[in-house]
This record gives structure tokens, C-alpha cells and sequence, in this order.
């Protein structure tokens, strides 16, 4: 059977991605960064919930360990932890920057550095690497998100170049809009983080605080990305990348055939 250990469950793509892979009869060992979202977890009937927070290398290992206890082998490593901080680059403190990358960059680096010398001595797996479309694209006021997933898409593109004689698959999914608590979770952190009522952006940051969920163009729901995690799971050889929602698509796109200034352009009326 296999088995894969997805990170950041306690909530949107990564909770509905385990229900998904369980109802389909794959052995999921699903994570949270808080203990308290594992009884609801339990209570879905995954057995094997674990904590983990990506920034502590010992919760890593430990889940690591647990799962080889249990099962000898780990499948797949499905790296989804990450939030997003808002703000202008120009009121974004260094230390909150740090806090993004400790995150979206360092923890997901432990945890892909942790893995990989237990897939080579099983002698396959996969990484999956949750990236973004704004891993491709960036957008106004999100220079410390899109500087997480910009490093994401280096460290991933080396990483398969050094992986290339193995039978270790790391992928990159470049998702858009989802349905989630993302977007709740990256208003909370402005107004934490930024001085909004000090800003030259302020009303450009009162807009996007106003804006409603649905405002979002070309938002999909989480099965998008389940459904893609589970291609990849069944194809031999899969991709070293994966679009996901139209918006990438088209972004992705619009990067390749335009020039710098003209894509500017068009990034800057949707941010």
C-alpha cells in the first residue's frame, strides 16, 4: 500500500488532501502544527495523526521515525505548510520576513533534507513541494510570500538536478486560488504586522482588507489539489511540475510570451 505523510492538516488543501487520499484507500499519516486540531482529526477516523511543526527539526524527525516504526517505508512527502505575508516590501520589517521564511522556506528545506536519505535507502519516493503561482508571478503587496515560494522553485529545481540518477521524484505544484482559511489568516497578519495607519499603501491595504472571498478570479476548491496529488501517486514517471487552477495556467502563460515590463503591466491592475 502506499503511504504518504502530508504536512498541515488541520485545516484546507491539506485536511481535505488526506480525506481525499483515505476515502481512495491510500494510508495517510496526516500532520498538524497544533495538538489540539488532532482530536478532530481522530474523530474523521485518521489513526495516525501526528504533530509537527516544519521549524522544529526534532518534530520532523520524530514523525519520521514514527512512521518507519510502523510502515518501514514513507512513499511520499506531501511539504504543504505555509502562510502568506501580506505587505508592501517597504513596511515589511526584516524580522517578519525571517518569520515567513522560517516557515514556507527553512521548514520545508529541514523537512525535504530530513526525508531524502530515507527514500534513497528504500530507493524511490517523492517530495511534493506545495509552491504557487506566485512561485512564477509576482504580485503587488506580497513581496515576503512570493520571496518564500520564488526560493522554493530554486532550492526544487536544483534538488532535481541532484536527484536526477535516483528514483526520488521531487515535484513542484503551482497553485492558485483555493478555498481555504489562507486568505483569513494572511488579513490577520497585516494588521499584525504592518503599519497600516503609517503606510503609503493604505488604502490600497483597506481595499484588500475589505475585499470578500469571492471577489478572487478563478478560485477552486481544494479537491483540485487533491486530485493532482493522487496523479501523482499513480503515474510512473510524474511530472517535475504541476499547474493547478486556471489562474496559473494563464499566468504561467502570460510569463512566457511576454516581456518583464509588459506582464508588469497586466500583474499590476490584479494586485
Amino acid at each position: 500500500m502506499v503511504n504518504i505523510v502530508i504536512i498541515g492538516c488541520s485545516s484546507g488543501i491539506g485536511l481535505e488532501t488526506a480525506k481525499y487520499l483515505k476515502k481512495q484507500g491510500y494510508k495517510v499519516y496526516p500532520t498538524v502544527k497544533n495538538e489540539a486540531h488532532i482530536p478532530t482529526l481522530q474523530k474523521m477516523g485518521f489513526e495516525n495523526v501526528m504533530k509537527l511543526d516544519v521549524r522544529n527539526s526534532f518534530e520532523i524527525a520524530d514523525v519520521i521515525a514514527s512512521v518507519l516504526v510502523k510502515d518501514g517505508k514513507i512513499d511520499v512527502w506531501f511539504n504543504n505548510a505555509g502562510f502568506g505575508q501580506p505587505g508592501a516590501i517597504e513596511d515589511i520589517e526584516t524580522h517578519i520576513l525571517r518569520e515567513q521564511f522560517e516557515t514556507n522556506v527553512f521548514g520545508l528545506h529541514e523537512c525535504t533534507r530530513q526525508i531524502i536519505p530515507i527514500m534513497r535507502k528504500q530507493g524511490h519516493g517523492r517530495i511534493i513541494q506545495h509552491s504557487s503561482v506566485l512561485g512564477l508571478v509576482s504580485l503587488f503587496g506580497r513581496g515576503a510570500y512570493n520571496a518564500s515560494k520564488y526560493a522554493i522553485e530554486g532550492l526544487t529545481d536544483t534538488l532535481r538536478l541532484e536527484l536526477k540518477d535516483t528514483n526520488i521524484y521531487p515535484i513542484i505544484l503551482n497553485t492558485g486560488p483555493i478555498t481555504s482559511s489562507f486568505r483569513k489568516t494572511a488579513m490577520r497578519k497585516l494588521k499584525e504586522n504592518v503599519d497600516i495607519e503609517d503606510s503609503v499603501f493604505k488604502e490600497k491595504y483597506i481595499q484588500n482588507l475589505a475585499k470578500k472571498k469571492s471577489e478572487v478570479p478563478f478560485n477552486e476548491e481544494p479537491i483540485a489539489v487533491a486530485k493532482v496529488v493522487e496523479k501523482i501517486i499513480l503515474t510512473s514517471k510524474p511530472k517535475p511540475r504541476y499547474y493547478i487552477t486556471k489562474a496559473t495556467y494563464l499566468l504561467g502563460y502570460l510569463k512566457r510570451i511576454l516581456s518583464t515590463l509588459a506582464l508588469d503591466r497586466i500583474l499590476s491592475r490584479i494586485g
